[in-house]
């Protein structure tokens, strides 16, 4: 028996409002190649996205039309597909009979007897499935990872239209973020901030408090209670949006497969979200008991008397000032010169100045080489690298926060053939495709800052794309956060780093000391400090050391990312009085005309 042919034009989708043309950036499939529902054929490259070529029916790539390199316009045929005539070549659609409505196409082939209009592209043909329990399993898209990039990506993916799965091995969704990560070392910060409040500074207020008493079990039942009404939160958007939990660990067997304990899931597409966790120091074992990571310093049942922090980065001195504040005595040992490596020189010397005046004991220059168990407790033996002189010190718990690595383990990634960076890190393009087609990765897991709202953004913008949506994201403006009191926050370039550039520039400066709110606040420590273009006066970075500093670097990142001058900050009317008149009073000091200073 002979089957039938037919032979359908791939041709060139809608691109998007205003984009004429694109640039055909490479074929992944041959002529003679088979072609299979949803396997990626080709990519268009535009100067907003890549626009992936998904095949909506199985065949065999007949004549390639277009070369790579050539500009193709909107309708133009790319190729020609080979199509068997048989049921399992319905066209494939989305999940959501409306995508096109919301979304621009990867793809659009049609056959060429009948020419259709290009609609929004399909991701995988779930009426192929054999049962409705297969159909359970074949998603559009499948995220690994449930944290803050991975859970934003699968409620965005699902909003444009797609069928989404998310694959998350806790039980709770959130990620390191919600679960032991930002969300409960907030919740316990803000508890001793009120604790060391109460005790320290209440009394200038008129109000005193006799037998306070501290209780830690009742600190971590509320922390609990923060970070199970964020987790259920995340729940809740996944019913509303459609979104399938699947948990369980992900482990990709093929391109478009992955195995979720005895559960095969297939999808179009597979996004990677799956974070971080903490490095591991050579020679130092982990117990999460006496010798923890920040996991186990959010969980300790009772205040240590003596407290080290192996690691002066931001987790570092974020948790060593939690428990500083309910009072252990904390010694932070830190190999740099410097806390907070990577911010501004002048705020890191005012933040180490603080958190010795807070009662923080800081080694500098120094190393821990051995954690001896004995009576007394864990005696570490720390050598200054640059001295080579050696100490001792004695405490009862040790938090070590050296940084975090990228999660890359037991997902499958060497089988399938994805390539990783030195660091551990999966290897993505500027659309965080890697380096096996249909498989993305971001987050914490690429490269790049590790922050938490880095991965959200990561996640939006990925799904966007795969629904063939513009995307930008500018790395040069994402802010950075620390914690302590005064807070830290920055965004943009640092003053090390325009003068390592041999870039031009001007700096304004506004301490709290002058502001008028601070003082009321009884919080007049730090400063708002902005550097400018020398000629244009564009800002190019902002540093803020003090209270709120988290809330007020937001104006100032919005502010960038329009390209804003010190002038244009400078010449808002910002109400009186608040925090926030710093920040004007630090863009008027740009240009030395700074009104209360």
């Amino acid at each position: 028996m002979v089957e039938s042919l037919e032979v359908m034009d791939i041709v060139v989708p809608a691109l998007g409002e205003g984009i004429e043309q694109a640039k055909l950036g490479r074929w992944v499939k041959n002529s003679g190649d088979a072609v299979k529902v949803g396997e990626l054929v080709a990519e268009l490259e535009t100067d907003k996205v890549t626009v992936e070529i998904v095949a909506l029916h199985s065949g065999t790539l007949g004549e390639i039309v277009a070369q790579e390199g050539a500009f193709v316009k909107e309708g133009q045929v790319l190729a020609k597909l080979d199509v068997k005539d048989s049921a399992e070549n319905e066209p494939a659609q989305f999940h959501s009979p409306d995508i096109a409505d919301q979304a621009q196409a990867p793809a659009t082939i049609q056959s060429s007897s009948e020419q259709t209009s290009s609609e929004a592209a399909p991701f995988v043909d779930h009426t192929g499935a054999s049962s409705p329990a297969d159909k359970e399993n074949i998603f559009d898209l499948a995220v690994i990872g449930g944290g803050p990039g991975g859970y934003a990506c699968a409620i965005r993916a699902a909003q444009l239209g797609m069928k989404v799965a998310c694959i998350e091995k806790r039980t709770t969704l959130g990620g390191t973020c919600l679960n032991v990560g930002c969300i409960p070392s907030k919740a316990l910060l803000q508890s001793s901030e009120n604790y060391h409040a109460l005790m320290h500074d209440f009394a200038g207020h008129g109000i005193e408090a006799d037998s306070v008493k501290i209780s830690i079990e009742k600190m971590q039942q509320r922390k609990a209670s923060v970070v199970e009404a964020n987790v259920k939160g995340v729940e809740f958007l996944f019913r509303k949006n459609n979104v399938t939990w699947i948990k369980g660990e992900g482990v990709i067997e093929s391109q478009g497969r992955i195995r979720v304990e005895d559960r095969i899931i297939e999808a179009s597409k597979i996004v990677i979200a799956t974070g971080s966790e903490s490095a591991d120091l050579p020679g130092i074992k982990i117990d999460e008991v006496d010798i923890v990571t920040s996991t186990g310093a959010l969980a300790f049942s009772e205040v240590p008397q003596r407290l080290a922090v192996i690691g002066g980065g931001v987790i570092g001195v974020e948790l060593g000032s939690v428990w500083k504040r309910l009072g252990a005595e904390v010694t932070v040992i830190e190999y740099a010169d410097h806390l907070i490596n990577g911010y501004d020189g002048e705020i890191v010397t005012l933040f180490e100045r603080l958190m010795k005046k807070q009662g923080m004991a800081l080694k500098m220059s120094s190393r821990v080489i051995e954690i001896e168990r004995k009576d007394n407790g864990l005696v570490l033996q720390v050598e200054h690298v640059k001295k080579g002189t050696y100490s001792e010190v004695t405490v009862d718990k040790v938090l070590v926060a050296v940084g975090r690595k990228a999660y890359t383990a037991r997902l499958g990634l060497e089988k399938v053939g994805v390539v990783l960076d030195e660091r551990g890190r999966i290897k993505t393009d500027a659309h965080f495709a890697t380096s096996v087609p249909g498989l993305y990765a971001i987050g914490d897991v690429i490269a790049g800052p590790m922050l938490a709202h880095k991965a959200s953004e990561e996640g939006v913008a990925v799904a966007e794309h795969l629904a063939g949506k513009p995307f930008h994201i500018d790395y040069n403006i994402i802010p950075a956060v620390i914690y302590t009191w005064p807070e830290v926050a920055f965004v943009g370039k640092t003053e090390e780093a325009l003068k390592a550039a041999g870039q031009d520039y001007k700096v304004g400066k506004f301490p709290f000391t002058a502001s008028g709110r601070a003082r009321a606040l009884g919080t007049t420590e730090g400063m708002v400090k902005i550097l400018a273009d020398a000629k244009t006066d564009q800002v190019l970075g902002v540093h803020i050391l003090g209270p709120t500093a988290s809330e007020l670097i937001a104006e100032v990142t919005m502010a960038m990312a329009f390209d804003a001058s010190s002038e244009d900050i400078a010449s808002v009317c910002h109400a009186h009085p608040t925090l926030s008149e710093a920040v004007k009073e630090a863009a008027l000091a740009v240009t030395g005309r700074a009104i209360h200073i």
